[in-house]
């Protein structure tokens, strides 16, 4: 049987924990995570959908910071496997994040006519959440970097920064939010297939549970060091590891593939003009071959 070191924390700088933790929970959370993923990496493969690398790295980075998490209840005076494993389980769900962002972007593409939600077209909508995404992770990682200083300045400093990160999460999540309410509203006034409404349906449930984890996660940094949200592994486990698994579980149950299948299931390749055309039409416009204002066919 495993023996776990339980040191305490207000005595011992170099303890990894702030409570006793669980080898067994950790192993379970390794595995289930491991399995989800590679449910996902194999469907990626039988849909043949190019954005679910989006998904499958989340998974990736959740395996990695549990699989670390395992060393670390073995090693928890270590902070070679206590450092990355934090970091990987703090940044994970923004994947899941992004990966809401470019699904939502190819089921306007798919569904709506005019392929348009909020009057942004399909392929803007993708690319600026998940800018905002991008903004979102190089604060958090900024901020998560620096919590596991030896300076308590800078740990106090990283945490504030950690926490605008997830606030700016949050708050780009309820503009989403807001957009995915105006592509149901356009879907339920079309008549057509209904199938857009499952996939809409889980990412609902999955911005519920993406929210759930980010308020644990406020109440967590603003509670203070030693207070009981910290000072127990449970709620880490319920309201962190559960929830996101529960996302990656549901999309392997019902996978967009299902419903995405066709020739708009996917945005069209945009078409490379070689340099030699390029040329040529620039040269045909300083002549006046080609009118200004009339643009290519």
């Amino acid at each position: 049987m495993v023996q776990v070191q339980c040191l305490d924390p207000r005595t011992n700088d170099d303890y990894n924990f702030l409570y006793c933790p669980s080898f067994p929970a950790a192993v379970l959370f390794s595995a289930l995570f491991g399995l989800t993923t590679l449910a996902h990496l194999i469907q990626a493969g039988i849909y043949r959908k190019k954005f679910c690398w989006v998904i499958v790295m989340g998974g990736l980075w959740e395996v990695g910071g549990f699989v670390l998490r395992v060393y670390s209840v073995l090693h928890t005076t270590s902070g070679a496997f206590g450092i990355p494993s934090q970091l990987l389980i703090l940044l994970a769900p923004l994947w899941v994040n992004a990966f809401l962002y470019v699904l939502m972007s190819r089921l306007v593409y798919f569904f709506v006519p005019d392929k348009r939600a909020g009057g942004i077209n399909a392929r803007r909508l993708s690319l600026c959440f998940v800018l905002l995404d991008i903004t979102a992770f190089l604060v958090q990682a900024t901020g998560g970097s620096m919590i596991s200083s030896d300076s308590p300045k800078t740990t106090q400093l990283g945490i504030h920064i950690y926490m605008g990160g997830i606030g700016l999460q949050q708050l780009f999540v309820l503009g989403f939010t807001g957009l995915v309410f105006r592509f149901h509203y356009k879907m339920a006034r079309l008549a057509g297939s209904p199938e857009w409404k499952r996939p809409l349906y889980i990412m609902y449930v999955c911005i519920v549970l993406i929210t759930i984890r980010i308020i644990f996660r406020l109440v967590e940094f603003s509670s203070g060091v030693f207070s009981p949200i910290t000072m127990h592994e449970a709620p880490f486990y319920t309201l962190e590891a559960l929830p996101m698994f529960s996302a990656l579980l549901l999309w392997n149950i019902f996978h967009p593939g299902q419903v995405l299948v066709g020739p708009d299931s996917e945005f069209p390749k945009k078409e490379k003009k070689s340099k030699r055309r390029k040329r040529e039409e620039k040269e045909a416009e300083v002549y006046g071959l080609i009118p200004f204002s009339r643009p290519l066919v």
